[in-house]
């Protein structure tokens, strides 16, 4: 089950591979505990379940927004027959998805982003905010590797809607302008968390800020890693100094891109470990980093050149390293420990 730490929880998925959670459940569950208003930026909506939950807060007369991005509605090619359903293409649930929230005078928009949409996270009520590396498909919920993020907090809700407000204007990507010009640092439960999004915050700076703090250990499970030299920098200095880096990664995202940054670090001494598809998993699909078993890196967040530079993303970072508070540390130490654990298991089970 999931670590709760007052109002902050963290899921880690799917129940259907071993891991803990049903995040398929978590986010529904989520959609049907709204009043008044949901705004839901998320790459890709393909779910029958969580659609029919947006469908259903509409029809109690929630308001309901959600942005997603294009790709997975458009065509690549032309087709002969533009009046017909293609039951071949893999994007048509995803335009059947689409057509019912729009039958259901839901607000529905594409991205104006050339690059990637790739947030996923649904603002409820303006008082709580669910967030992480799940995109709302059936492989994201029941076959991926992820992990989920709920907080029941206005100060950071207010946070992510100011972003959707900017997202909804087309600023987007290079398009980033009246974006925050900083981090947003709060505190929930005792537990110190810091919002960044991509690209107007450089969360790559922030995430090699956040190891070099690091005195013990570093474990990460991450989708992709590549084309990002801060990271893989800072990891090289941190074996240097003898730290433990440990991690594990999508085998098929390392074995078809020469220019992933695992097999030097393996050189360098890195303990790191492919997650080969099979066994009921498709994708090791996490963007999860945590440091010295106290702070959590979360979010949507992979660690590559575009996700920095022009992709449209969102991260967390639940704790601090440098808190002198006792209280803090214990708080913090819960989500740590509980996202570490599932590192393990995806590494002892399947890398």
């Amino acid at each position: 089950m999931a670590i709760q730490v007052g109002k902050v929880s963290f899921y880690a998925g799917p129940s259907q591979v071993g891991a803990p959670d049903d995040l398929e459940k978590v986010i529904v569950d989520f959609i049907n505990g709204a009043q008044k208003r949901l705004e839901v930026a998320v790459q890709e909506l393909e779910s029958r379940p969580i659609a029919e939950a947006l469908i259903a807060a509409r029809k109690r007369k929630v308001l309901v927004k959600l942005v997603i991005e294009q790709d997975y509605l458009r065509s690549k090619n032309k087709q002969k027959e533009p009046w017909k359903s293609n039951p071949k293409s893999s994007n048509e649930h995803n335009r059947l998805v689409h057509d019912a929230l729009l039958r259901t005078n839901i607000d529905v928009k594409c991205d104006y982003n050339t690059s990637i949409f790739h947030q996923k996270f649904i603002i409820r009520d303006r008082k709580a905010l669910l967030t992480g590396s799940t995109n709302f498909t059936p492989t994201g919920t029941a076959s991926n590797l992820n992990h989920i993020v709920v907080i029941h907090d206005e100060n950071v809700a207010r946070i992510y809607a100011r972003e959707f407000r900017e997202i909804q204007k087309g600023h987007f990507g290079k398009l980033n302008e009246g974006h925050d010009p900083a981090p947003m640092d709060t505190t929930v439960s005792n537990v110190p968390i810091r919002v960044l999004f991509a690209p107007d915050h450089n969360p790559e700076m922030e995430i090699m800020k956040q190891m070099l703090k690091a005195k013990k250990r570093v474990d990460f499970a991450i989708f992709t890693f590549s084309e990002s030299s801060g990271i893989d920098d800072t990891m090289f200095k941190l074996l240097d100094l003898n730290m433990p880096i440990r991690g594990a990664y999508d085998d098929a995202q390392h074995k078809n891109k020469e220019w992933a940054a695992i097999k030097p670090l393996k050189q360098k001494g890195a303990k790191l470990y492919g997650v080969k598809k099979g066994n009921g998993i498709n994708k090791l699909h996490h963007k999860l980093m945590v440091l010295d078993d106290q702070v959590v890196v979360a979010g949507s967040f992979n660690y590559t050149g575009p996700a920095n530079r022009v992709n449209d993303e969102n991260i967390l970072i639940l704790g601090d390293l440098e808190t002198q508070s006792a209280d803090r540390k214990q708080a913090q130490k819960k989500i740590a420990l509980y996202a570490r654990k599932e590192i393990d298991r995806i590494i002892n089970q399947h890398g």
